[in-house]
């Protein structure tokens, strides 16, 4: 059952379950919380042990038919445990759960950070679903080893010793039973179980991270599966998960069966074991008769600090692979480590330089950014074209600290990037990326991500810069109306237009907007980009794209390819170049727009003017298809 589920989640190698010390380690913040329920959960157990006691002591004596004050006191303990068992109970879950839930806040942030820090070039090792299901329920399981897990252990050996130490006043013999019986109770049976669910839950954690992984996809892929006729494959795949998990789950309650009825058999046999040490020495004289009931009856109501014993090493077992998983984020490392001496960040105004920068995704074999040399001083716009895997995106990924430098420097303010902390360079440099996201919420509530305590005011302000104003008067609920998963409810350009209206409202210093009409016709496209360079104009921006449309306006063009930078220079210098971004530029005007013969032919004659022969058909065709 291993190897299929491994081959299905990506290859990914079986992760050992992690080691018990470092598991538990995760409680440590709700160290005295975990002492205290403990202590709680011992007053419940002692309280239940004191009652059955008591009780049986009173219905001994009573049959001996006392005097009513005889059995006073042993009324009153009767009332006293049977209250206190309750109120021991109730805090014993409070302050269990508090501690629980306390612990689950702390890994969930801890563990979103670090995933911040992978995103995005370290994420690619993770399905999105089984990623989620390592952050939900993996997590989720670490509830179990706060609640189920140390508490029952720790009170078994407080009650437990105290329980067998009263026994022993009373009668040697029969401590010594009781003591061999929790022995094996809270050793030997929970070793079995342990065992046991190591076997059957080894694939538990996987399984069901394949299985979420699977329910992802199809929802979030469900138009390309039915366009594929790939509905039927992925069910079967989701069923195939299912009974897999299904039957690690009907053997995990075979395992917690064979634990209960050993614990139960091994009660009974203590309280068997008693009676029979203890019936000689209530003939001879040395156990007054009434005490007998009690040493008899006091096991069955110990066993319950054993009880929960074996289920507990199975979820310490369920706990630790799921640890592992958890373990396997947090433990990966960074593609760009944080600074081990952080400076300031500069003031304002921020010029960037890049200088001779080198840079690779981790793994890759070849550089995907080679020598890249860009001014940007304050208020300058500079736009990045070239063809698919030039390397645009990948100088994105660099400045805002999502990849490493290799070689080179960057510097922001005259501060190098490698000297900032992670904070600090996205408070600076600003990226509005082509799938920009947007959360199921309110329009109001996803432009606020850009700035916290803006007025209503301020972000119908902000759509009014990237031309969604009358839009916004059009919106029955307006800023309060819903944008839908992933923004389902707004149309692509108003998607990204409402990703840069946050951006600005977030007001960096540099902005950079990475393809941000990638998915939009060519008329949208340019309506979209004529906005943008209107709307940041006086600001610092890098506009990466390669639609070549209204960058007539931008400072500087710098054509990449192979990571290099083959051209650079303004719109019109381009154009009278003759290169790569002229034939470019040409294609644009021929395709879609029904440009006038004697425009083409003023292009042309720029290029020939700037004395680079014309290419030929063939190779402009060639070079066409490449940023297509």
């Amino acid at each position: 059952m291993t190897a299929p589920i491994e081959e299905r989640i990506g290859g990914e190698q079986p992760l050992t379950p992690a080691p018990i010390g470092r598991t538990l380690g995760v409680a440590r913040p709700a160290a005295w919380r975990l002492a205290l329920a403990s202590l709680l959960g011992a007053g419940t157990i002692g309280a239940a042990i004191g009652l059955m006691g008591t009780a049986a002591w009173l219905i001994s004596r009573a049959a001996q038919h006392p005097s009513e004050s005889t059995l006073a006191v042993a009324i009153v303990g009767v009332q006293f445990f049977g209250l206190s068992r309750g109120f021991f109970r109730y805090g014993e879950r409070l302050v269990g759960h508090d501690a629980a839930f306390r612990v689950l806040a702390e890994q969930r942030v801890r563990f979103y950070r670090h995933l911040e820090r992978l995103a995005p070039a370290g994420l690619p090792a993770f399905r999105s679903g089984d990623l989620l299901s390592r952050v939900v329920a993996d997590v989720d399981s670490l509830q179990d080893l706060i609640l189920r897990v140390i508490p029952p252990f720790a009170i078994a050996v407080l009650v437990g010793t105290i329980t067998v130490g009263l026994v022993w006043v009373l009668l040697p013999t029969a401590a010594l039973v009781l003591l061999v019986a929790l022995v094996a109770s809270a050793t030997l049976v929970p070793w079995l179980t342990g065992t046991l669910a190591r076997r059957d839950e080894s694939d538990q954690a996987a399984i069901r991270g394949e299985l979420t992984a699977s329910v992802v996809d199809l929802i979030e892929g469900a138009p390309e599966l039915a366009v594929y006729g790939a509905n039927d494959a992925q069910l079967a795949r989701i069923s195939s998960s299912d009974r897999e998990l299904t039957k690690v789950a009907t053997a995990a309650a075979s395992t917690a069966g064979i634990g209960l009825g050993l614990t139960t058999l091994l009660a009974g046999l203590a309280m068997w074991g008693t009676l029979m040490v203890g019936i000689p020495d209530v003939h001879s004289g040395r156990l007054a008769g009434v005490w007998l009931a009690v040493i008899a009856l006091v096991p069955l109501a110990a066993f319950e600090l054993v009880s929960g014993l074996p289920a507990a090493t199975q979820t310490l077992q369920r706990s630790r692979r799921a640890a592992a998983r958890l373990f396997a984020i947090s433990d990966a490392p960074a593609p760009v480590p944080e600074p081990a001496i952080t400076v300031a960040p500069p003031n304002r105004p921020v010029d960037l330089e890049i200088r001779s920068l080198w840079a690779r995704y981790p793994g890759a074999p070849q550089p995907a950014l080679r020598g890249i040399d860009l001014s940007v001083p304050q208020g300058k716009r500079v736009a990045i074209v070239g063809p698919s895997g030039a390397g645009k995106s990948t100088l994105a990924s660099v400045l805002v600290d999502f990849l490493p430098i290799e070689r080179g420097c960057v510097t922001l303010g005259g501060i190098s990037l490698e000297l900032l902390a992670e904070t600090d360079v996205h408070s600076v440099i600003g990226l509005v990326g082509q799938d920009a996201h947007l959360f199921d919420t309110s329009l109001a509530e996803n432009l606020r991500i850009g700035h916290r305590s803006a007025t209503d005011a301020e972000l119908s302000a902000s759509l009014e810069r990237v031309g969604l104003g009358d839009w916004l008067d059009e919106l029955p609920e307006g800023l309060a109306s819903e944008v839908g998963q992933y923004g389902a409810r707004l149309s692509g350009g108003q998607r990204q237009r409402v990703a840069v209206a946050r951006a600005l409202l977030a007001q960096f210093p540099i902005l950079v907007l990475d393809e941000p009409a990638e998915h939009l016709d060519l008329p949208a496209a340019r309506a979209l980009t004529d906005d943008l360079l209107n709307v940041t104009e006086g600001r610092s921006t890098i506009l990466i794209t390669h639609r070549l449309s209204g960058l007539e306006s931008v400072d500087e063009v710098l054509v990449i390819e192979d990571g290099r930078v083959v051209e650079r220079g303004t719109h019109d210098e381009l154009v009278e170049l003759g290169g790569m971004y002229a034939s470019r530029w040409l294609h644009e005007l021929n395709s879609g727009q029904g440009t006038s013969e004697s425009l083409t032919t003023h292009v042309t004659g720029q290029a020939l003017v700037g004395g680079t022969p014309e290419r030929s058909s063939e190779a402009q065709l060639r070079e066409r298809n490449r940023w297509v």
